[in-house]
């Protein structure tokens, strides 16, 4: 009897099981086939003819290959398990190789149907539930039925070959050699001998039997090829426990010296199992460790803050000396190490931060012949912008960006070093990834977080990675994780392993994050403390306007939650040479310090004050004037003068064989402060000119495959495919003309066609017609005639789902369709 559960029926009666997977897709209801192109975006492109074409399309491997990858564990061990049962499997049998002999597991039996539903709604299975079918091509993916010995390898279960398969092609006197060993009657061909020994394989107490006068020896290999891989070497001469295995068929030859245990004594070894662990469950997010809530939004506040200086600090950089660009594409290595030390911090972190800027559009090359990285316009827009919206403008770059800067380092395919900004950094799972192990922790309370390794235990199981070699470095979705979970630290989205309420807010309601953040940010100060060591304290992150003059004035020796910067009389003079006076730093310094201006911190700027600009240097190539004749001939008398070759001009004018600029460094080696001056005379403010790129677009994600289509494409597809089928499969009245050999488009006369159209334009019908475009293309569709004048017909096209003129001399022929 047939049930109304074959071929996905839910209505009274019966219905005949699908012949085809074309078949069981023609009778789904639209529904379904909009959720199978939404789980599989990738059939849409582009959108099928009809539904003969889109199960073509879902078979082929590259296609089945992407929907394998997106199955969580529990159903890839169901497709595994169907890949190794008979084709038609029953539910009953599939349930058996999920459990074995054991009792039912309530989990499998809970998650079982699950499992089946989901490989039916990707089209992976298809059939009634008592003739369930993978699709072939998923079969040989997961159960490759070439036998190693011809470049194939054993299943993903490590169950080998059926007895069938290994034994095509044995003679017929070796196989009454081993059913007569095995304890069978003969039989008079191949097949049937065949089938036997697989009937005894299967039968479980007629093997007991049989394995119960093995050796031990013998037990114990086939105790190590149960579990895969179930292959192996033999001698010329095998020992005895081997031989007793051949002989018995237990052990089959595929090539001489190679033998492979068969799937179906595999099967009696293991119970019955396909595997030997199922996990119909995702494994659960414990143990938790709890943290304050407030601790940690506090935590990553601040980390958020520390984020946005950071950017700041590396971009304030590059606008005035950006980096090369490598020939290649990219940052080269010393570079990379100069702006981790620039920035305090690690390589992979300083790649982290020029990686994140470039994706949020902050940061891109010049395109001048000498090419630079430097700010874009973009940084001008988001400086002013109050801290939690430029905060906001990070981490949704970083949610979405395929950009993964932890392969920093690393070889490619080809054995060259992949560089912080280069072409080949994009990795297109990473945003999916990312935003995964944000809603992970989401479902933890809050404050509270997981170990590492239990988060990245979920996330194998909800996309199992490809089985690799044992060599192989950790598959990429957990290195992905891994780097997620540390630039998430980075920018405040996350501390102490725990999501922060901002971070919490990116996944659900973006727009509420920054009023989140806001709250928690520290609030920049206007002062600083200055020491009597020429140090100043800056307790607190500092305004923008404070820290930027401070940062001319005086250099950092140590970050943290409080910055030290230190006063030198090199940092003195950049500040001179930026165009402020002595009065100016005096001022700047009493305006903004908490404490007293120290009397070393004011005689160190007066004393470089005193020095700087007393020499000149202007171009003669260069000339050096000093109002002091001592100075000038101490300067030549210095040996170290040497290499800029100076000679006396005057008393008080020294010219000089070298540019301007290796004169001032040379001078400043020296000990000396001079100071450029212009053809005017007046001093040169020497401080570098802001670069910036021309406008730019931060880069575009590659996309992993095809996006997920929305509800109206999906509808629009759906109707265009039921269209297309029904011009492929509708019933058609014989056509006056004979038929083409191929079966292809109709062909009637041109009298007969008009006749046809204008008939049907008369009576409302629908026709089926032969139609070759502009281009040469030919197809068939179904229209129904609205109107026919001036050599075109009009009609409503069912494949298209539109309105339609057609030139009647492209139309090959017509033909009625029959009444349904």
């Amino acid at each position: 009897m047939t049930t109304s559960r074959e071929n996905g029926s839910t209505g009274g009666g019966t219905a005949a099981a699908p012949r085809t997977l074309a078949e069981e897709l023609r009778g789904r209801p639209d529904d379904a086939l909009a959720d199978l192109l939404r789980a599989r975006p990738d059939l849409l492109s582009p959108v099928p003819g009809d539904l003969t074409q889109l199960a073509t399309r879902a078979a082929t491997r590259a296609s089945v290959v992407r929907a394998l990858d997106r199955l969580d564990r529990f159903a890839l061990q169901v497709a595994e398990a169907l890949a190794v049962a008979p084709d038609p499997c029953p539910y009953g049998t599939l349930a058996a190789l999920m459990n074995g002999d054991r009792p039912d597991d309530p989990r499998v039996a809970a998650e079982l149907p699950r499992a089946v539903a989901t490989l039916r709604e990707t089209a992976l299975v298809w059939g009634g539930e008592d003739r369930l079918r993978l699709v072939r091509t998923a079969r040989e993916l997961l159960a490759p039925s070439t036998l190693p010995s011809r470049g194939g390898t054993s299943s993903p279960t490590g169950l080998g070959p059926a007895v069938a398969e290994v034994t095509a092609g044995m003679s017929p006197g070796r196989l009454q050699e081993i059913i007569a060993a095995a304890g069978l009657p003969a039989t008079h061909d191949p097949v049937t001998a065949v089938a036997a020994l697989t009937a005894l394989f299967e039968d479980r107490e007629r093997m007991a039997a049989l394995l119960s006068g093995a050796p031990a020896e013998s037990l114990a290999v086939l105790g190590k090829l149960q579990w895969g891989p179930p292959y192996g070497t033999v001698t010329a001469t095998p020992a005895p426990h081997l031989r007793w295995l051949l002989d018995r068929g237990l052990l089959l030859t595929v090539t001489p010296g190679s033998v492979v245990l068969p799937r179906e004594a595999a099967l009696h070894l293991r119970a019955g199992r396909a595997h030997r662990t199922t996990e119909p469950v995702a494994p659960g997010l414990a143990p938790v460790t709890e943290h304050s809530p407030q601790v940690v939004d506090a935590a990553a506040a601040g980390q958020a803050f520390t984020a946005l200086t950071t950017v700041e600090e590396l971009l304030a950089d590059w606008e005035t000396a950006g980096p090369l660009v490598l020939r290649a594409g990219g940052l080269s290595v010393r570079d990379l190490k100069r702006a981790a030390t620039r920035l305090d911090t690690t390589e992979t972190a300083a790649a982290f931060w020029a990686e994140l800027a470039y994706a949020a559009g902050l940061l891109a090359s010049d395109g001048d012949v000498d090419e630079r990285y430097a700010p874009t316009p973009a940084y001008d827009d988001w400086l002013p912008l109050p801290a939690e919206l430029r905060w906001q403008r990070l981490v949704t770059a970083w949610l979405a960006m395929t950009r993964t800067p932890g392969l920093t380092g690393e070889k490619d395919a080809k054995g060259r070093t992949l560089s912080a900004l280069g072409p080949d950094l994009d990795r297109s799972p990473a945003p999916e990834v990312r935003r995964r192990v944000l809603t992970l922790l989401a479902e933890l309370p809050a404050g509270a977080s997981v170990a590492e390794e239990t988060l990245l235990a979920r996330l194998r199981w909800e996309r199992p990675p490809r089985p690799a070699a044992p060599d192989a470095p950790e598959d990429t979705r957990s290195r992905l994780a891994r780097w997620a979970l540390a630039e998430a630290e980075l920018l405040g989205v996350t501390n102490r392993g725990a999501l922060s309420a901002p971070g919490r807010a990116l996944l659900d309601t973006p727009g509420k994050a920054p009023g989140l953040l806001a709250p928690l940010l520290p609030e920049p100060l206007d002062h600083v403390l200055l020491q009597a060591d020429l140090t100043a304290v800056a307790p607190g992150p500092l305004r923008r306007p404070l820290a930027q003059t401070l940062a001319v004035l005086a250099d950092v020796e140590s970050k943290g939650g409080a910055t030290v910067y230190r006063f030198t009389p090199d940092s003195v003079r950049r500040a001179l040479d930026a165009g402020r006076t002595a009065a100016d730093l005096h001022a700047f310094l009493t305006a903004h310090s908490r404490t007293p201006v120290p009397q070393p911190l004011a005689y160190l700027v007066d004393d470089v004050a005193r020095r700087h600009g007393r020499l000149r240097v202007g171009a003669a190539s260069s000339y050096l004037r000093c109002d002091d004749e001592a100075v000038l001939g101490e300067i030549l008398a210095d040996r170290r003068s040497a290499p800029l070759r100076l000679r006396r001009l005057a008393g008080t004018v020294l010219a000089a064989q070298v540019a301007p600029d290796a004169l001032l460094e040379g001078l400043r080696a020296m000990g000396y402060a001079p100071a450029a001056e212009s053809a005017e005379g007046d001093v040169v403010v020497s401080r570098a000119d802001a670069h910036r790129t021309p406008p730019r677009t931060a880069p575009a994600p590659v996309p992993d495959g095809p996006p997920v289509p929305d509800a109206t494409l999906l509808g629009a597809a759906v109707r265009a495919v039921r269209a297309g089928d029904l011009a492929a499969t509708a019933e058609r009245k014989p056509v006056a003309a004979p038929a083409p050999a191929d079966g292809g488009l109709p062909r009637t006369t041109s009298a007969d066609t008009l006749a046809t159209v204008q008939a049907a334009v008369l009576t409302g019908a629908a026709v089926w017609i032969g139609y070759v475009n502009a281009e040469g293309a030919a197809s068939q569709r179904v229209i129904a005639p609205i109107r026919v004048e001036g050599g075109f017909v009009t009609a409503y096209d069912h494949t298209a789902d539109e309105v339609r003129t057609y030139p009647l001399h492209r139309i090959t022929g017509v033909a009625e369709l029959a009444d349904s």
